[in-house]
């Protein structure tokens, strides 16, 4: 089990989660021209918590990621009048190919930073686009470290330009970023550190 698989039981229960999806969903339905004619793909799904807040707003979406205990909490969700729109794939998609379908708009929240080559994930994220498909990644400004407790493993947040620059370098035409959340955490009994979060929009 990775760590995810120990944090899904208690994912949905962190006010946090929930708030920032709600801020992420309503900056892409505020910016971005959705409609319900979209196959809509979110990286790194987890329980879905996004994906939900957006499912009237797609035809279909596919909830992908490498944690088998989040879909699993994921698909426990899922209404039954909603069977025909959700469907869960268990795939890394850092290290592995997908060969499927392919998408009118690719979301996700707080996962970049987990990814350490952000060049060939956003050059996967092209390639199973449709023209005229949409990207939107939700994640953190540049933080000190702190985010994570001292896990090494993960990118301190992104400095907005170079973000672009990367996207842009991908094919990707008319990224923006904006601000749209700020997680507030407790870093000690005294300290309570600012995280600012991000929208990156973009298209191919």
């Amino acid at each position: 089990m990775n760590e995810f698989d120990l944090k899904a039981k208690d994912w949905d229960m962190n006010p946090v989660h929930i708030e920032r999806s709600k801020a992420i969903a309503g900056q892409m339905i505020g910016l971005l021209p959705l409609s319900n004619k979209m196959r809509a793909l979110e990286f790194g799904a987890g329980t879905g918590v996004l994906s939900f807040l957006l499912k009237d707003r797609f035809s279909e979406i596919t909830l992908m990621d490498s944690s088998r205990e989040m879909l699993k909490k994921a698909e426990e969700k899922i209404e039954d009048k909603d069977r025909n729109k959700f469907k869960s794939l268990f795939l890394n998609l850092a290290s592995e190919e997908y060969p499927g379908e392919r998408f009118d708009i690719i979301y996700s929240q707080m996962v970049l930073h987990h990814i350490k080559d952000t060049t060939a994930i956003f050059n996967k994220f092209f390639t199973l686009l449709n023209p005229g498909g949409i990207l939107a990644i939700a994640d953190l400004y540049i933080e000190d470290g702190s985010f994570h407790d001292g896990d090494m493993s993960v990118h301190f947040g992104f400095d907005p330009e170079k973000l672009t620059g990367i996207v842009t370098q991908q094919g990707f035409i008319k990224p923006s970023i904006s601000s749209c959340f700020i997680i507030r955490k407790e870093i000690s009994a005294d300290k309570i550190m600012e995280y600012p979060v991000f929208l990156l929009t973009a298209f191919k």
